[in-house]
């Protein structure tokens, strides 16, 4: 057993100071107030682990490309795609390394993997069909830190086109084959589990989609699928199903408790009331969102219809889940001129709690007797938080106040380095340098 002391905890109501978190076989299994000498010390707040429940590993190798460059989404998908072809599975390896420990360094101790890059050039099978699933598992692995793989079905290049190009590498047929295919993968319960994913309903026709679903809940998997990102896909799902793409989901039998929509950003009325009353979860990715110019989604509404909201990195234009909570709150201001939509303990629980559980980790994302023992310190005697309220420093902090993480019981991050990759910039240099 390994004993922490918390110089501030987060705990389930609120920061307290002098907390004891008694860790064994990877699980809090005590939480106690006071010091104990000998005991592992954390100056500063710890937080329970914070989630990405929506990321694109190789879309790291993106960053910093269409900064002040004209364009939309469909423009910067063309830049994507041309990475997409540059990977193989020692290459997705490499990235995907550099990218989870970037994570954990940021403070992230379970990653939602939309994955879909499954097959070779034009296609082409490899010996083992999940090779590339197996080099994010490895990935995660070696970086210390849980995945949740959300094997992703795609199927059609829109409602009215075929696949073609990249896009062939991303296809097993039909559901059935994905199903089979996704069947075969071996996680390991722990760090690794898997998941499931419709790419979005111009990607799956309709007919294909309750299948998908059935399969996720035949196995109590998670399941998600990219949503009303952009107004075009809404207008094109118009023309061919007469239906908004949530009334499409809807229909297919894919809404409920077990399904999160990513993005949500253009919804109609009536759309939010289907999605919060089928308890629908919604992941937002405020930065990508941004940097995409995709707009800014009615978390508010959201949030109140009862969709549980959590939080995904995306495309990596940052990795900073203290960033993208702060930005749920900001981007609501933004766009309804009124401060105060989200308290910071709502934001906390969307960044942890909440978005663990899009992850199918309910026992994590908290600090509590027979949580996981996941857990950040952030530092509060920096110049940033400086004066600073521990209540109030997730609201103001940045990944770069992370000094320490645990993962399981074990440390992964100590005072702000990576032990199984030291540098972790010269990882992401190099694997992106083979690929651009």
């Amino acid at each position: 057993m390994t004993t922490y002391w918390c110089e501030w905890a987060w705990l389930p109501g609120g920061p307290a100071p002098d907390v004891l978190l008694d860790v064994d076989d990877g699980r809090i299994t005590a939480v106690r107030t006071g010091s104990q000498p000998g005991a592992e010390r954390l100056p500063g707040l710890t937080l329970p682990g914070l989630a990405n429940a929506h990321s694109h590993a190789f879309h790291r190798a993106l960053r910093g490309g269409t900064a002040g460059t004209r364009g939309t989404f469909w423009t910067w998908r063309e830049r994507m795609y041309r990475v997409a072809e540059a990977l193989d599975p020692d290459r997705y390896y490499q990235l995907a390394l550099g990218v989870y420990a970037e994570m954990a360094l940021a403070g992230i101790t379970c990653v939602g993997e939309f994955h879909y890059l499954h097959h070779g050039p034009a296609g082409a099978r490899y010996r083992d069909p999940n090779a590339m699933s197996a080099a994010l598992a490895q990935a995660a692995r070696d970086a210390g830190i849980r995945l949740t793989l959300l094997d992703t079905c795609y199927l059609t290049g829109g409602f009215d086109r075929p696949l073609d190009g990249v896009q062939l590498r991303f296809t097993d047929g039909d559901a059935a084959a994905w199903a089979d295919r996704a069947g075969r993968f071996e996680a390991d319960g722990d760090l690794v589990r898997l998941g499931a994913a419709l790419h979005s309903v111009r990607a799956v026709p309709a007919e294909q989609i309750p299948e998908v679903a059935e399969w996720s809940r035949k196995i109590d998997a998670p399941l998600h699928v990219h949503l009303s990102e952009q107004r075009a896909e809404n207008e094109a799902c118009l023309a061919a199903h007469g239906c908004t793409p949530t009334q499409l989901l809807d229909s297919t039998g894919a809404l409920g408790a077990d399904l999160t929509a990513v993005h949500a950003t253009h919804l109609a009325a009536g759309d939010v009331a289907l999605l919060g009353g089928s308890g629908t979860g919604v992941c937002l990715c405020p930065t990508t969102e941004a940097d995409l110019a995709d707009g800014i989604g009615p978390a508010a509404s959201l949030d109140i219809a009862g969709s549980p909201l959590s939080l995904g990195s995306d495309g990596h234009s940052t990795i900073d889940p203290f960033t993208e909570l702060q930005a749920v709150e900001s981007y609501q201001r933004l766009d309804t001129e009124t401060r105060g939509t989200f308290t910071t303990p709502e934001l906390v629980d969307i960044a942890t709690r909440n978005s663990h559980r899009a992850l199918g980790v309910p026992d994590a994302g908290w600090l509590g007797e027979g949580a996981r023992a996941d857990f950040v310190t952030v530092r509060l005697d920096g110049v940033r938080l400086a004066g600073v309220a521990p209540g109030e420093a997730p609201a103001v902090a940045r990944a770069d106040d992370v000094h320490h993480v645990v993962v399981g019981g074990d440390p992964v991050v100590r005072d702000g380095v990576h032990r199984a990759v030291p540098d972790v910039a010269r990882q992401l240099r190099e694997a992106i340098t083979a690929l651009i």
